[in-house]
């Protein structure tokens, strides 16, 4: 066996061991870790596969970024573990229905597509950039799947704009702008009065007491 397939079936075992680990695990800090780790090691298939642009890409934003907010947010939450605690019967069933369905998805594809053995990608000659062709592919064969995708995210950013911005009762809430138009009249209010001397009144009460 070439040391490329080793390399290959080494870091498929890594990535489905910690793909399960993730759902799997109680605590949600190392369920983040687990899924960087199945991240890393699916760039690292990527880079045996010759896609360099994917497997940083990969790297860059999701490893880089999008799983370390994941891991301080989860972090800084406080996340309540009962629902880890519960017993993993309880999930069984619908788990079960989904990895018959993942599983007769795969059955599909191998039925559709045969059994034939699928060589490794040829080696590129000098000067060939994976990103020009990427790039190619997008903006011709698949630009409305990518414009499809392009608003998808934008309305789920509108949506979590919205979610977040959304007014609770039991909170409290300041209005810059009507804090700018306020007026003194509104806060202040002067009061006239009749001075008092507190301390003269209180030495004619005592004076008063010592003489009667």
């Amino acid at each position: 066996m070439p040391i490329i397939e080793l390399v290959f079936y080494l870091f498929g075992t890594i990535l489905v061991l910690s793909a399960l680990s993730v759902v799997t695990v109680g605590n949600p800090v190392y369920a983040v870790l687990f899924l960087v780790l199945s991240f890393f090691s699916a760039a690292c298939i990527w880079l045996l596969l010759q896609a360099e642009f994917l497997a940083i890409v990969l790297v860059l934003v999701y490893v880089g970024a999008v799983m370390v907010l994941f891991l301080f947010v989860v972090m800084m939450l406080d996340i309540r573990s009962g629902l880890a605690k519960q017993p993993v019967s309880r999930f069984l069933p619908v788990g079960l229905l989904v990895a018959f369905a993942m599983a007769l998805q795969m059955f599909l594809v191998i039925w559709t597509r045969g059994l034939e053995t699928v060589g490794m990608p040829t080696p590129q000659p000098e000067g060939y950039s994976h990103t020009r062709e990427l790039g190619l592919l997008l903006y011709t064969d698949y630009l409305f799947a990518f414009e499809v995708a392009a608003v998808l995210l934008l309305v789920a950013i509108i949506a979590a704009i919205m979610l977040t911005h959304r007014r609770r009762t039991n909170t409290k809430q300041q209005d810059p702008s009507r804090q700018v138009r306020i007026k003194r009249a509104e806060r202040v209010r002067l009061v006239s009065m009749v001075a008092e001397d507190a301390a003269s009144d209180s030495r004619g009460d005592r004076r008063d007491e010592e003489g009667g």
